[in-house]
Protein backbone atom coordinates (compact mmCIF):
# COMPACT_ATOMS: atom_id res chain seq x y z
CA UNK A 1 0.00 0.00 0.00
CA UNK A 2 1.06 3.67 -0.95
CA UNK A 3 2.23 5.49 2.21
CA UNK A 4 0.21 8.04 3.87
CA UNK A 5 1.61 11.51 2.33
CA UNK A 6 3.78 13.23 4.89
CA UNK A 7 3.11 16.92 6.17
CA UNK A 8 5.36 19.61 4.69
CA UNK A 9 7.03 21.72 7.33
CA UNK A 10 6.60 24.64 5.36
CA UNK A 11 2.99 23.82 5.71
CA UNK A 12 3.07 23.58 9.63
CA UNK A 13 1.08 26.77 11.54
CA UNK A 14 3.56 29.28 12.73
CA UNK A 15 3.84 28.81 16.66
CA UNK A 16 2.41 31.54 18.68
CA UNK A 17 4.18 34.22 20.29
CA UNK A 18 3.56 37.34 22.47
CA UNK A 19 6.08 40.12 24.09
CA UNK A 20 4.74 41.10 27.68
CA UNK A 21 5.61 44.70 29.13
CA UNK A 22 5.35 44.86 32.44
CA UNK A 23 6.02 42.35 35.22
CA UNK A 24 3.41 43.58 37.82
CA UNK A 25 1.36 41.39 39.64
CA UNK A 26 -1.15 41.29 36.71
CA UNK A 27 2.03 41.47 33.68
CA UNK A 28 3.28 38.30 35.52
CA UNK A 29 -0.23 36.73 35.50
CA UNK A 30 -0.62 37.54 31.65
CA UNK A 31 2.86 35.99 30.64
CA UNK A 32 2.39 32.81 32.98
CA UNK A 33 -1.20 32.23 31.23
CA UNK A 34 0.48 32.93 28.19
CA UNK A 35 3.16 30.10 29.02
CA UNK A 36 0.83 27.85 30.70
CA UNK A 37 -0.85 27.79 27.23
CA UNK A 38 2.32 26.96 25.35
CA UNK A 39 2.93 30.54 23.67
CA UNK A 40 6.20 31.42 22.70
CA UNK A 41 6.61 34.23 25.49
CA UNK A 42 9.12 37.26 25.30
CA UNK A 43 9.38 39.72 28.65
CA UNK A 44 10.74 42.84 29.60
CA UNK A 45 9.85 44.78 32.82
CA UNK A 46 11.65 48.64 33.72
CA UNK A 47 12.58 47.06 37.09
CA UNK A 48 14.46 44.19 36.58
CA UNK A 49 13.95 41.16 39.14
CA UNK A 50 10.96 40.57 38.32
CA UNK A 51 11.09 37.59 35.53
CA UNK A 52 12.66 35.14 37.46
CA UNK A 53 9.88 32.40 37.84
CA UNK A 54 9.15 33.29 34.20
CA UNK A 55 12.01 32.58 32.76
CA UNK A 56 12.63 29.31 34.91
CA UNK A 57 9.04 28.32 33.37
CA UNK A 58 10.46 28.86 29.51
CA UNK A 59 10.19 32.88 29.21
CA UNK A 60 12.45 34.64 27.62
CA UNK A 61 14.01 37.58 29.08
CA UNK A 62 14.71 40.19 26.58
CA UNK A 63 17.85 42.69 27.16
CA UNK A 64 15.66 46.04 26.69
CA UNK A 65 12.19 46.87 25.62
CA UNK A 66 12.91 47.34 22.06
CA UNK A 67 14.62 43.51 21.77
CA UNK A 68 11.63 43.02 23.74
CA UNK A 69 9.40 43.88 21.28
CA UNK A 70 11.46 43.14 18.28
CA UNK A 71 10.55 39.49 19.41
CA UNK A 72 6.90 39.00 18.55
CA UNK A 73 4.38 40.29 16.37
CA UNK A 74 1.85 41.04 19.17
CA UNK A 75 2.97 42.94 22.44
CA UNK A 76 0.84 42.95 25.15
CA UNK A 77 1.02 45.85 27.59
CA UNK A 78 0.07 46.19 30.61
CA UNK A 79 1.60 48.93 33.08
CA UNK A 80 0.58 51.08 35.65
CA UNK A 81 -1.02 53.59 33.31
CA UNK A 82 -0.44 55.90 29.94
CA UNK A 83 2.10 57.98 31.35
CA UNK A 84 4.02 54.62 31.82
CA UNK A 85 3.26 53.10 28.51
CA UNK A 86 4.17 56.14 26.76
CA UNK A 87 7.56 56.54 28.59
CA UNK A 88 8.26 53.05 26.98
CA UNK A 89 6.47 52.81 23.47
CA UNK A 90 6.97 56.01 22.50
CA UNK A 91 11.32 56.00 22.99
CA UNK A 92 12.34 56.15 19.30
CA UNK A 93 14.02 53.18 19.45
CA UNK A 94 11.03 51.36 20.51
CA UNK A 95 8.80 53.03 18.22
CA UNK A 96 10.53 51.98 15.23
CA UNK A 97 11.06 48.12 17.10
CA UNK A 98 6.99 48.03 16.64
CA UNK A 99 6.02 49.20 13.20
CA UNK A 100 4.38 46.74 11.32
CA UNK A 101 3.80 44.99 14.72
CA UNK A 102 0.54 45.26 17.16
CA UNK A 103 -0.28 46.60 20.37
CA UNK A 104 -2.50 45.02 23.03
CA UNK A 105 -2.67 47.53 25.71
CA UNK A 106 -4.15 45.99 28.48
CA UNK A 107 -3.25 49.47 31.12
CA UNK A 108 -5.78 51.46 32.55
CA UNK A 109 -6.46 55.08 31.77
CA UNK A 110 -8.61 57.17 30.20
CA UNK A 111 -10.54 57.07 26.83
CA UNK A 112 -8.88 59.79 25.35
CA UNK A 113 -6.12 58.57 26.52
CA UNK A 114 -6.55 55.17 24.84
CA UNK A 115 -7.61 57.83 21.84
CA UNK A 116 -4.41 59.73 21.64
CA UNK A 117 -2.28 56.29 21.48
CA UNK A 118 -4.70 54.30 19.25
CA UNK A 119 -3.72 58.18 16.66
CA UNK A 120 0.37 57.72 17.59
CA UNK A 121 0.09 54.44 16.75
CA UNK A 122 -1.38 54.47 13.65
CA UNK A 123 1.25 57.78 12.74
CA UNK A 124 4.10 55.52 13.13
CA UNK A 125 2.47 52.39 10.86
CA UNK A 126 1.91 50.09 14.57
CA UNK A 127 -1.44 48.02 14.61
CA UNK A 128 -3.02 49.25 17.59
CA UNK A 129 -5.75 47.83 20.47
CA UNK A 130 -6.66 48.77 23.14
CA UNK A 131 -8.36 46.66 26.29
CA UNK A 132 -9.33 46.33 30.12
CA UNK A 133 -8.68 43.32 32.34
CA UNK A 134 -12.10 43.54 34.76
CA UNK A 135 -10.89 40.41 37.11
CA UNK A 136 -8.33 39.63 39.95
CA UNK A 137 -4.96 38.71 38.78
CA UNK A 138 -5.62 34.80 40.26
CA UNK A 139 -8.86 34.68 37.26
CA UNK A 140 -5.99 34.78 34.43
CA UNK A 141 -5.27 32.18 32.43
CA UNK A 142 -8.58 30.57 34.51
CA UNK A 143 -12.33 30.56 32.70
CA UNK A 144 -13.01 33.06 35.39
CA UNK A 145 -11.18 36.01 33.68
CA UNK A 146 -12.63 38.89 31.59
CA UNK A 147 -11.25 41.39 29.05
CA UNK A 148 -12.45 43.43 27.15
CA UNK A 149 -11.14 44.73 24.11
CA UNK A 150 -11.55 47.44 21.01
CA UNK A 151 -10.19 48.78 17.47
CA UNK A 152 -9.88 47.44 14.75
CA UNK A 153 -12.06 44.57 14.12
CA UNK A 154 -9.50 42.21 11.58
CA UNK A 155 -6.62 43.68 13.67
CA UNK A 156 -8.60 42.33 17.04
CA UNK A 157 -9.53 39.02 14.46
CA UNK A 158 -6.03 38.40 13.51
CA UNK A 159 -4.58 38.02 17.01
CA UNK A 160 -7.67 36.26 18.76
CA UNK A 161 -5.62 33.22 19.10
CA UNK A 162 -3.14 34.80 21.50
CA UNK A 163 -5.36 36.55 23.13
CA UNK A 164 -7.40 33.56 23.98
CA UNK A 165 -4.40 31.99 26.10
CA UNK A 166 -5.40 34.05 28.88
CA UNK A 167 -8.63 32.04 29.45
CA UNK A 168 -12.05 33.66 30.29
CA UNK A 169 -14.23 35.58 28.11
CA UNK A 170 -12.89 38.36 25.40
CA UNK A 171 -15.28 41.21 24.18
CA UNK A 172 -14.50 43.27 21.16
CA UNK A 173 -16.93 46.28 22.33
CA UNK A 174 -16.40 48.18 18.24
CA UNK A 175 -13.93 50.12 16.23
CA UNK A 176 -12.98 52.72 18.41
CA UNK A 177 -10.17 52.28 20.78
CA UNK A 178 -11.63 53.90 23.62
CA UNK A 179 -14.30 52.13 23.74
CA UNK A 180 -12.85 49.72 26.27
CA UNK A 181 -11.57 52.40 28.39
CA UNK A 182 -14.98 54.02 28.36
CA UNK A 183 -16.56 50.61 29.98
CA UNK A 184 -14.06 49.73 32.16
CA UNK A 185 -14.27 53.69 34.28
CA UNK A 186 -17.95 53.24 34.15
CA UNK A 187 -17.46 49.71 36.05
CA UNK A 188 -14.69 50.91 38.16
CA UNK A 189 -17.14 53.53 38.99
CA UNK A 190 -20.20 50.95 40.26
CA UNK A 191 -17.22 48.77 42.12
CA UNK A 192 -15.64 51.68 43.86
CA UNK A 193 -18.95 53.74 44.53
CA UNK A 194 -20.38 50.43 45.67
CA UNK A 195 -17.27 49.44 47.98
CA UNK A 196 -17.16 53.23 49.82
CA UNK A 197 -20.97 52.54 50.44
CA UNK A 198 -20.30 48.82 51.56
CA UNK A 199 -17.26 50.45 54.00
CA UNK A 200 -19.10 53.08 55.46
CA UNK A 201 -21.65 50.75 56.30
CA UNK A 202 -19.19 48.12 58.42
CA UNK A 203 -18.19 51.42 60.22
CA UNK A 204 -21.93 52.79 60.71
CA UNK A 205 -22.65 49.28 62.00
CA UNK A 206 -20.08 48.91 64.00
CA UNK A 207 -21.16 52.30 65.98
CA UNK A 208 -24.14 50.38 66.53
CA UNK A 209 -22.82 46.98 67.72
CA UNK A 210 -22.91 45.02 64.90
CA UNK A 211 -20.19 43.25 63.65
CA UNK A 212 -18.49 43.48 60.45
CA UNK A 213 -19.57 39.31 60.25
CA UNK A 214 -22.37 39.65 61.50
CA UNK A 215 -23.91 41.83 59.02
CA UNK A 216 -22.09 40.17 56.05
CA UNK A 217 -25.05 37.84 55.08
CA UNK A 218 -27.45 40.93 55.03
CA UNK A 219 -25.10 42.81 52.90
CA UNK A 220 -25.31 39.99 50.45
CA UNK A 221 -28.85 39.85 50.14
CA UNK A 222 -28.59 43.48 48.94
CA UNK A 223 -26.14 43.16 46.67
CA UNK A 224 -28.33 40.13 44.85
CA UNK A 225 -31.26 42.85 44.95
CA UNK A 226 -28.60 44.65 41.84
CA UNK A 227 -28.65 42.99 39.24
CA UNK A 228 -31.76 42.82 37.88
CA UNK A 229 -32.10 46.64 39.33
CA UNK A 230 -28.69 47.20 36.42
CA UNK A 231 -31.39 46.02 33.74
CA UNK A 232 -34.20 47.73 34.70
CA UNK A 233 -32.15 51.06 35.51
CA UNK A 234 -30.66 50.80 32.26
CA UNK A 235 -33.89 50.88 30.23
CA UNK A 236 -35.13 53.68 32.23
CA UNK A 237 -32.17 56.01 31.24
CA UNK A 238 -31.97 54.82 28.12
CA UNK A 239 -35.92 55.46 27.40
CA UNK A 240 -35.65 58.37 29.35
CA UNK A 241 -38.60 57.17 31.29
CA UNK A 242 -37.24 57.58 34.71
CA UNK A 243 -39.97 56.18 36.26
CA UNK A 244 -40.79 56.19 40.27
CA UNK A 245 -43.27 54.06 40.55
CA UNK A 246 -42.47 52.33 43.59
CA UNK A 247 -39.55 54.11 44.73
CA UNK A 248 -39.39 57.95 43.55
CA UNK A 249 -36.86 60.09 44.59
CA UNK A 250 -38.68 61.82 47.58
CA UNK A 251 -39.03 57.93 49.17
CA UNK A 252 -35.38 57.52 48.63
CA UNK A 253 -34.12 60.90 49.60
CA UNK A 254 -35.74 60.18 53.11
CA UNK A 255 -33.62 57.14 53.74
CA UNK A 256 -30.27 58.76 52.87
CA UNK A 257 -31.04 61.67 55.43
CA UNK A 258 -31.61 58.32 57.80
CA UNK A 259 -28.35 57.09 57.34
CA UNK A 260 -27.04 60.66 56.99
CA UNK A 261 -27.85 61.61 60.69
CA UNK A 262 -27.29 58.31 62.30
CA UNK A 263 -23.45 58.08 61.05
CA UNK A 264 -23.12 62.08 61.97
CA UNK A 265 -24.40 61.00 65.38
CA UNK A 266 -21.73 58.36 65.89
CA UNK A 267 -19.11 60.92 65.00
CA UNK A 268 -18.68 59.63 61.58
CA UNK A 269 -18.10 61.29 58.29
CA UNK A 270 -21.15 60.93 56.24
CA UNK A 271 -20.12 62.83 53.10
CA UNK A 272 -20.61 60.59 50.53
CA UNK A 273 -24.20 59.84 51.75
CA UNK A 274 -24.63 64.09 52.06
CA UNK A 275 -22.98 64.12 48.30
CA UNK A 276 -25.81 60.87 47.49
CA UNK A 277 -28.41 62.67 49.36
CA UNK A 278 -27.53 66.33 48.01
CA UNK A 279 -28.21 64.94 44.11
CA UNK A 280 -31.55 63.68 45.36
CA UNK A 281 -32.66 66.69 46.94
CA UNK A 282 -31.19 68.19 43.31
CA UNK A 283 -33.90 66.64 41.48
CA UNK A 284 -37.18 67.19 44.30
CA UNK A 285 -35.96 70.78 43.70
CA UNK A 286 -36.58 70.99 40.52
CA UNK A 287 -39.66 69.15 39.89
CA UNK A 288 -38.88 65.71 39.48
CA UNK A 289 -39.65 63.65 43.02
CA UNK A 290 -42.18 61.68 41.66
CA UNK A 291 -39.43 60.02 39.54
CA UNK A 292 -37.26 57.52 40.54
CA UNK A 293 -33.94 57.88 41.50
CA UNK A 294 -32.75 57.48 37.42
CA UNK A 295 -33.88 60.69 37.04
CA UNK A 296 -30.47 62.05 38.50
CA UNK A 297 -28.40 60.81 34.85
CA UNK A 298 -29.67 64.58 33.71
CA UNK A 299 -28.31 66.18 36.57
CA UNK A 300 -24.99 64.91 36.07
CA UNK A 301 -24.12 67.04 33.19
CA UNK A 302 -22.34 70.19 34.47
CA UNK A 303 -21.47 71.66 31.01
Amino acid sequence: MPSSPQPNPDQRPAPLSVTVLGLGPMGRALAGAFLAAGVRTTVWNRTPGREADLVERGAVLAASAEEAVAASGLTVVCLVNYDATDSVLRRPEVTAALKGRTVANLSADTPERARDTGRWAEEHGIGYLDGAIMTPTPSIGTPGGVFLHSGPEPLYAEHRPVLDALGGSHSHLGEDVGRAAAYDLALLDIFWTAMSGYVHALALARAEGVTARELAPFAQGIGAILPPLFQEWAEDVDTRTYSGEGNPVTSGLSTMEHVVHAAEGHGLDASVMRATAALARRAVDRGHGADGFTRVTELLDLR
